[in-house]
Protein backbone atom coordinates (compact mmCIF):
# COMPACT_ATOMS: atom_id res chain seq x y z
CA UNK A 1 0.00 0.00 0.00
CA UNK A 2 1.23 3.50 -0.87
CA UNK A 3 2.45 5.70 1.97
CA UNK A 4 0.41 8.64 3.27
CA UNK A 5 2.92 11.07 1.79
CA UNK A 6 2.64 9.52 -1.68
CA UNK A 7 -1.18 9.53 -1.64
CA UNK A 8 -1.30 13.11 -0.37
CA UNK A 9 1.11 14.16 -3.13
CA UNK A 10 -1.11 12.53 -5.75
CA UNK A 11 -4.21 14.25 -4.34
CA UNK A 12 -2.48 17.64 -4.56
CA UNK A 13 -1.39 16.90 -8.14
CA UNK A 14 -4.89 15.85 -9.28
CA UNK A 15 -6.48 18.89 -7.62
CA UNK A 16 -4.03 21.14 -9.48
CA UNK A 17 -4.86 19.41 -12.77
CA UNK A 18 -8.57 19.73 -12.08
CA UNK A 19 -8.21 23.49 -11.58
CA UNK A 20 -6.42 23.75 -14.95
CA UNK A 21 -9.07 21.73 -16.80
CA UNK A 22 -11.84 23.84 -15.23
CA UNK A 23 -10.11 27.02 -16.39
CA UNK A 24 -9.58 25.63 -19.89
CA UNK A 25 -13.24 24.62 -20.09
CA UNK A 26 -14.32 28.17 -19.19
CA UNK A 27 -11.96 29.68 -21.78
CA UNK A 28 -13.23 27.27 -24.46
CA UNK A 29 -16.83 28.12 -23.55
CA UNK A 30 -16.15 31.84 -23.96
CA UNK A 31 -14.46 31.29 -27.33
CA UNK A 32 -17.24 28.93 -28.42
CA UNK A 33 -19.93 31.58 -28.03
CA UNK A 34 -18.07 33.96 -30.29
CA UNK A 35 -17.13 31.37 -32.93
CA UNK A 36 -20.65 29.89 -32.90
CA UNK A 37 -22.19 33.29 -33.63
CA UNK A 38 -19.78 33.83 -36.53
CA UNK A 39 -20.54 30.53 -38.26
CA UNK A 40 -24.31 30.80 -37.73
CA UNK A 41 -24.26 34.22 -39.39
CA UNK A 42 -22.02 33.02 -42.24
CA UNK A 43 -23.80 29.79 -43.21
CA UNK A 44 -26.94 31.19 -44.93
CA UNK A 45 -24.89 33.60 -47.05
CA UNK A 46 -22.32 30.92 -48.00
CA UNK A 47 -24.99 28.35 -48.88
CA UNK A 48 -26.95 30.80 -51.03
CA UNK A 49 -23.84 32.03 -52.84
CA UNK A 50 -22.64 28.46 -53.45
CA UNK A 51 -26.08 27.48 -54.78
CA UNK A 52 -26.07 30.41 -57.20
CA UNK A 53 -22.59 29.48 -58.41
CA UNK A 54 -23.60 25.87 -59.01
CA UNK A 55 -26.75 26.90 -60.91
CA UNK A 56 -24.82 29.34 -63.09
CA UNK A 57 -22.22 26.65 -63.72
CA UNK A 58 -24.93 24.20 -64.76
CA UNK A 59 -26.48 26.80 -67.09
CA UNK A 60 -23.33 26.80 -69.22
CA UNK A 61 -21.40 29.74 -70.60
CA UNK A 62 -19.50 30.80 -73.69
CA UNK A 63 -16.93 32.54 -71.51
CA UNK A 64 -13.98 31.06 -69.55
CA UNK A 65 -14.81 27.84 -67.74
CA UNK A 66 -11.62 27.18 -65.81
CA UNK A 67 -13.58 26.76 -62.57
CA UNK A 68 -15.74 23.81 -63.69
CA UNK A 69 -13.61 22.06 -66.30
CA UNK A 70 -12.95 18.49 -65.19
CA UNK A 71 -9.42 17.30 -65.98
CA UNK A 72 -7.51 14.08 -65.59
CA UNK A 73 -6.59 13.98 -61.90
CA UNK A 74 -2.81 13.77 -62.14
CA UNK A 75 -2.05 16.09 -59.23
CA UNK A 76 -4.34 16.67 -56.26
CA UNK A 77 -4.29 19.19 -53.43
CA UNK A 78 -6.06 18.56 -50.13
CA UNK A 79 -6.80 21.42 -47.73
CA UNK A 80 -6.74 20.01 -44.18
CA UNK A 81 -8.29 22.21 -41.50
CA UNK A 82 -7.16 21.30 -37.97
CA UNK A 83 -6.43 23.17 -34.73
CA UNK A 84 -3.27 24.90 -33.53
CA UNK A 85 -3.37 23.18 -30.12
CA UNK A 86 -4.31 19.80 -28.72
CA UNK A 87 -6.43 18.82 -25.70
CA UNK A 88 -9.60 18.69 -27.81
CA UNK A 89 -10.39 14.99 -27.80
CA UNK A 90 -10.51 13.25 -31.18
CA UNK A 91 -11.06 16.50 -33.10
CA UNK A 92 -7.78 16.41 -35.04
CA UNK A 93 -7.33 12.66 -35.30
CA UNK A 94 -10.70 12.23 -37.05
CA UNK A 95 -9.65 14.74 -39.74
CA UNK A 96 -6.23 13.13 -40.21
CA UNK A 97 -7.72 9.63 -40.49
CA UNK A 98 -10.23 10.92 -43.06
CA UNK A 99 -7.44 12.43 -45.17
CA UNK A 100 -5.35 9.24 -45.04
CA UNK A 101 -8.42 7.20 -45.96
CA UNK A 102 -9.23 9.58 -48.82
CA UNK A 103 -5.69 9.28 -50.18
CA UNK A 104 -5.73 5.49 -49.86
CA UNK A 105 -9.14 5.02 -51.51
CA UNK A 106 -9.09 7.70 -54.24
CA UNK A 107 -5.57 8.95 -54.81
CA UNK A 108 -3.28 5.98 -54.19
CA UNK A 109 -1.59 6.22 -57.61
CA UNK A 110 -1.06 9.98 -57.28
CA UNK A 111 0.37 9.50 -53.77
CA UNK A 112 2.93 6.98 -55.04
CA UNK A 113 4.14 9.61 -57.52
CA UNK A 114 4.24 12.31 -54.79
CA UNK A 115 1.40 14.13 -56.54
CA UNK A 116 -0.84 14.53 -53.47
CA UNK A 117 -0.07 17.90 -51.88
CA UNK A 118 -1.34 18.93 -48.44
CA UNK A 119 -2.24 22.53 -47.65
CA UNK A 120 -2.63 22.56 -43.85
CA UNK A 121 -4.63 25.21 -42.01
CA UNK A 122 -3.67 24.71 -38.36
CA UNK A 123 -0.35 23.75 -36.76
CA UNK A 124 -1.45 20.23 -35.88
CA UNK A 125 -2.11 19.38 -39.54
CA UNK A 126 1.26 20.85 -40.53
CA UNK A 127 3.08 18.74 -37.93
CA UNK A 128 1.17 15.54 -38.71
CA UNK A 129 1.66 15.53 -42.49
CA UNK A 130 5.23 16.85 -42.35
CA UNK A 131 6.16 13.88 -40.13
CA UNK A 132 4.62 11.53 -42.72
CA UNK A 133 6.64 13.05 -45.55
CA UNK A 134 3.71 14.43 -47.56
CA UNK A 135 4.48 17.37 -49.85
CA UNK A 136 3.24 20.29 -47.72
CA UNK A 137 2.53 23.96 -48.47
CA UNK A 138 2.94 25.61 -45.08
CA UNK A 139 2.25 29.24 -46.05
CA UNK A 140 -1.25 29.31 -44.50
CA UNK A 141 -0.82 26.97 -41.52
CA UNK A 142 -0.94 29.81 -38.95
CA UNK A 143 -4.24 31.39 -40.05
CA UNK A 144 -5.88 30.67 -36.67
CA UNK A 145 -3.40 32.90 -34.84
CA UNK A 146 -5.26 35.91 -36.24
CA UNK A 147 -8.32 34.57 -38.03
CA UNK A 148 -9.86 36.93 -40.58
CA UNK A 149 -11.61 36.75 -43.94
CA UNK A 150 -8.68 38.48 -45.67
CA UNK A 151 -6.18 35.81 -44.61
CA UNK A 152 -8.47 32.95 -45.61
CA UNK A 153 -9.24 34.72 -48.91
CA UNK A 154 -5.51 34.87 -49.59
CA UNK A 155 -5.27 31.09 -49.20
CA UNK A 156 -8.30 30.60 -51.47
CA UNK A 157 -6.79 32.91 -54.10
CA UNK A 158 -3.55 30.93 -54.00
CA UNK A 159 -5.46 27.71 -54.70
CA UNK A 160 -7.51 29.28 -57.50
CA UNK A 161 -4.39 30.62 -59.19
CA UNK A 162 -2.67 27.23 -58.88
CA UNK A 163 -5.70 25.46 -60.32
CA UNK A 164 -5.97 27.89 -63.24
CA UNK A 165 -2.29 27.38 -64.04
CA UNK A 166 -2.82 23.62 -64.06
CA UNK A 167 -0.61 22.95 -61.04
CA UNK A 168 -3.47 20.94 -59.52
CA UNK A 169 -6.25 19.08 -61.28
CA UNK A 170 -8.48 18.80 -58.23
CA UNK A 171 -8.68 20.46 -54.81
CA UNK A 172 -10.60 19.07 -51.84
CA UNK A 173 -11.24 20.36 -48.32
CA UNK A 174 -11.40 18.15 -45.21
CA UNK A 175 -12.68 19.71 -41.99
CA UNK A 176 -15.00 19.30 -39.01
CA UNK A 177 -18.39 21.00 -39.31
CA UNK A 178 -19.88 22.39 -36.11
CA UNK A 179 -23.25 20.87 -35.16
CA UNK A 180 -23.39 21.44 -31.41
CA UNK A 181 -21.06 21.51 -28.42
CA UNK A 182 -20.71 17.74 -28.26
CA UNK A 183 -20.96 16.86 -31.96
CA UNK A 184 -18.78 17.59 -34.99
CA UNK A 185 -19.56 16.30 -38.48
CA UNK A 186 -16.59 15.34 -40.65
CA UNK A 187 -16.85 16.92 -44.11
CA UNK A 188 -14.96 16.19 -47.33
CA UNK A 189 -15.91 18.80 -49.94
CA UNK A 190 -14.67 19.46 -53.45
CA UNK A 191 -13.30 22.98 -53.80
CA UNK A 192 -12.27 22.91 -57.47
CA UNK A 193 -13.53 22.16 -60.03
CA UNK A 194 -16.96 23.47 -59.01
CA UNK A 195 -19.52 20.69 -59.01
CA UNK A 196 -22.89 21.20 -60.73
CA UNK A 197 -25.96 21.03 -58.46
CA UNK A 198 -27.23 17.53 -57.73
CA UNK A 199 -30.33 16.73 -59.76
CA UNK A 200 -33.40 15.60 -57.86
CA UNK A 201 -37.00 14.85 -58.84
CA UNK A 202 -38.05 18.29 -57.61
CA UNK A 203 -35.24 20.18 -59.34
CA UNK A 204 -36.15 22.30 -62.33
CA UNK A 205 -34.11 23.97 -65.01
CA UNK A 206 -33.84 27.69 -64.45
CA UNK A 207 -33.71 30.07 -67.38
CA UNK A 208 -31.60 33.05 -66.31
CA UNK A 209 -31.64 36.55 -67.75
CA UNK A 210 -28.13 37.94 -67.34
CA UNK A 211 -27.49 41.64 -66.79
CA UNK A 212 -24.68 42.44 -67.47
CA UNK A 213 -23.35 39.48 -69.47
CA UNK A 214 -23.15 35.98 -68.05
CA UNK A 215 -19.38 36.01 -68.45
CA UNK A 216 -18.99 39.17 -66.35
CA UNK A 217 -21.27 37.86 -63.61
CA UNK A 218 -19.52 34.50 -63.37
CA UNK A 219 -16.03 36.01 -63.57
CA UNK A 220 -16.81 38.35 -60.68
CA UNK A 221 -18.79 35.85 -58.64
CA UNK A 222 -16.57 32.76 -58.73
CA UNK A 223 -13.60 34.09 -56.73
CA UNK A 224 -15.88 35.59 -54.08
CA UNK A 225 -17.93 32.38 -53.79
CA UNK A 226 -14.87 30.15 -53.43
CA UNK A 227 -13.31 32.47 -50.83
CA UNK A 228 -16.55 32.45 -48.84
CA UNK A 229 -16.74 28.65 -49.12
CA UNK A 230 -13.26 28.24 -47.64
CA UNK A 231 -13.93 30.86 -44.95
CA UNK A 232 -17.11 29.04 -43.93
CA UNK A 233 -15.15 25.77 -43.63
CA UNK A 234 -12.52 27.45 -41.45
CA UNK A 235 -15.16 29.09 -39.22
CA UNK A 236 -16.98 25.76 -38.91
CA UNK A 237 -13.75 24.05 -37.87
CA UNK A 238 -12.96 26.81 -35.37
CA UNK A 239 -16.36 26.52 -33.68
CA UNK A 240 -16.14 22.71 -33.72
CA UNK A 241 -12.67 22.87 -32.14
CA UNK A 242 -13.88 25.05 -29.27
CA UNK A 243 -16.86 22.75 -28.73
CA UNK A 244 -14.62 19.67 -28.75
CA UNK A 245 -12.16 21.28 -26.32
CA UNK A 246 -14.94 22.37 -23.98
CA UNK A 247 -16.38 18.84 -23.96
CA UNK A 248 -12.94 17.25 -23.47
CA UNK A 249 -12.05 19.56 -20.56
CA UNK A 250 -15.45 19.00 -18.96
CA UNK A 251 -14.90 15.24 -19.13
CA UNK A 252 -11.35 15.63 -17.80
CA UNK A 253 -12.66 17.66 -14.85
CA UNK A 254 -15.24 14.97 -14.08
CA UNK A 255 -12.60 12.24 -14.30
CA UNK A 256 -10.33 14.21 -11.95
CA UNK A 257 -13.22 14.42 -9.47
CA UNK A 258 -13.73 10.65 -9.60
CA UNK A 259 -10.00 10.08 -9.16
CA UNK A 260 -9.96 12.43 -6.16
CA UNK A 261 -12.74 10.41 -4.49
CA UNK A 262 -10.73 7.21 -4.91
CA UNK A 263 -7.52 8.84 -3.70
CA UNK A 264 -9.19 10.34 -0.63
CA UNK A 265 -10.70 6.95 0.20
CA UNK A 266 -7.25 5.38 -0.18
CA UNK A 267 -5.75 8.14 1.98
CA UNK A 268 -8.28 7.58 4.76
CA UNK A 269 -7.78 3.82 4.64
CA UNK A 270 -4.00 4.20 4.72
CA UNK A 271 -4.25 6.68 7.60
CA UNK A 272 -6.60 4.37 9.51
CA UNK A 273 -4.27 1.43 8.94
CA UNK A 274 -1.33 3.46 10.25
CA UNK A 275 -3.28 4.50 13.36
CA UNK A 276 -4.41 0.91 13.98
CA UNK A 277 -0.82 -0.30 13.62
CA UNK A 278 0.40 2.27 16.14
CA UNK A 279 -2.33 1.28 18.65
CA UNK A 280 -1.42 -2.38 18.26
CA UNK A 281 2.25 -1.58 18.84
CA UNK A 282 1.39 0.41 21.98
CA UNK A 283 -0.83 -2.41 23.31
CA UNK A 284 1.85 -4.98 22.51
CA UNK A 285 4.45 -2.87 24.30
CA UNK A 286 2.22 -2.51 27.37
CA UNK A 287 1.59 -6.24 27.49
CA UNK A 288 5.30 -6.88 27.23
CA UNK A 289 5.97 -4.55 30.18
CA UNK A 290 3.31 -6.34 32.26
CA UNK A 291 4.89 -9.70 31.51
CA UNK A 292 8.29 -8.36 32.53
Amino acid sequence: MASLKEVKSRITSVMSTQQITKAMKMVAAAKLRKSQERIIQMRPFAQKLNGLLQNLSAAGTDGPTWYNSAREEKKVAIVVVSSDRGLCGGFNSSVFKAVLRLVEEKYASQYKQKNVVILPIGKKALEFFTRRNFPVISDYSLIFQDLSFDKVAEAAQFMMDAYKKGEYDKIEIVYNEFKNVATQILRVEQFLPVLPPAKTKKSQEVDYIFQPSQEEIITGMIPKSLKVQLYKSVLDSNAAENGARMTAMDKATENAGELLKDLRLTYNRTRQAAITKEILEIVAGAEALKSA
